[in-house]
């Protein structure tokens, strides 16, 4: 079986491979095209910096880079944070989603759509245009900390009861967003439900430092993970008795996640499965090991997003199709293939 695997080193160039040719892709298409030709000719004058920039200079590096660059970020951020609740989990189809992230993140950003004005008046004020952003990170994180406090147990945290009240609690922000639906107006329920599809279409260079800057953080907190994670999949009495701290891996874990998740969800809105298809595709490629499991899952999420971002610009333009529902088409097909292909190998 492990000689039918990969390498660590052919799958992370591989994700490297696949995550440039998707950013030329991606970085040529849309309503104003850009041929390769004409990009290396943008890098060009960006470098010799020319006084009278031309159109594709403008297009590319005024609104289609910022756009790249914070799918790219989200891309790896969510991989990233699947491959580490798969391995804390130690089951290939666990996801980020099951500590509550995301639907926290909905809900806040739903009170914040339907009740702001009307409870929260000082905060556009005061956080301006980072209102809803901050509002997002801040449920996202609180429903986490609820449901990491709900799973503690004796010995430490219990990851069945990690389970079962992520399941509940996710329950209940999906009651709570729906009589929000049923209370919003029709322009706050378009903004909601414009929300939680996802989308990068509201890329800034503040949001992309944002998410760039707590995802690659992410990623060195993570990678510090690797080994310990690696001595989990044994099981926890196994990986105590080679000295690993099982309950500060898990906490850890845990709040990597959680700001990860937290940042991309925040600032783009929900985008589904990447965190479930990228790091199981990289497992059947490469094995269990999650010092390959971890990068190539963030290089794999980055190439999955910006792949889903090309279509989403493409396909109905001059409209743009919801970004969460381009990564469920091209992922749950991309998850079915795998399991057939793969299935003699696991």
């Amino acid at each position: 079986m492990n000689q039918s695997r990969w390498s660590g080193r052919t799958v992370i160039g591989a994700g490297f491979g696949l995550l440039i040719v998707t950013f030329v892709i991606a970085a040529s298409s849309g309503a104003y095209a850009i041929s390769p030709s004409q990009l290396l000719g943008v890098f060009g004058d960006a470098w010799r910096g020319v006084d009278n920039p031309s159109p594709e200079h403008l297009v590319f590096f005024n609104i289609r880079l910022p756009r790249l660059l914070l799918g790219l970020a989200a891309g790896a951020g969510l991989g990233l944070s699947g491959a580490l609740m798969q391995g804390l989990f130690r089951n290939p189809l666990a996801d980020p989603g099951l500590i509550g992230i995301s639907s926290g993140a909905a809900l806040a950003a739903g009170v914040t759509i339907v009740l702001g004005a009307a409870f929260f008046p000082a905060l556009p004020r005061t956080l301006g245009s980072w209102t809803l952003v901050t509002m997002a990170f801040g449920g996202g994180f609180v429903v986490t900390m609820l449901i990491y406090g709900l799973s503690q147990g004796a010995g430490g945290t219990r990851m069945a009861l990690m389970l079962l009240a992520g399941i509940a609690v996710n329950a209940l922000a999906g009651a709570g967003l729906g009589f929000l639906s049923v209370m919003a107006t029709d322009e706050q329920l378009r903004s909601l439900q414009f929300w939680l599809l996802g989308s990068l279409g509201g890329a800034r260079w503040s949001a992309v430092a944002l998410v760039g800057a707590v995802v690659a953080l992410a990623l060195v907190a993570g990678m510090t993970l690797a080994r310990p994670l690696n001595a989990i999949a044994l099981g926890e009495s196994q990986a105590s008795l080679l000295g690993v701290d099982v309950e500060r891996t898990k906490r850890r874990a845990v709040w990597v996640t959680a700001f990860a998740v937290g940042a991309v969800t925040a600032t783009t809105g929900i985008i589904g499965f990447i965190g479930l298809i990228a790091p199981h595709g990289v497992r059947m490629l490469a094995g269990p090991d999650h010092r390959i499991v971890l990068p190539a899952s963030a290089l794999l999420g980055a190439a999955l997003i910006l792949a889903a971002d090309t279509v989403a610009r493409t396909a109905m333009a001059p409209a743009e199709l919801p970004l969460g529902v381009l990564t469920a088409f091209i992922g749950a097909p991309m998850f079915l293939l795998m399991l057939r292909h793969f299935r003699g190998r696991m």
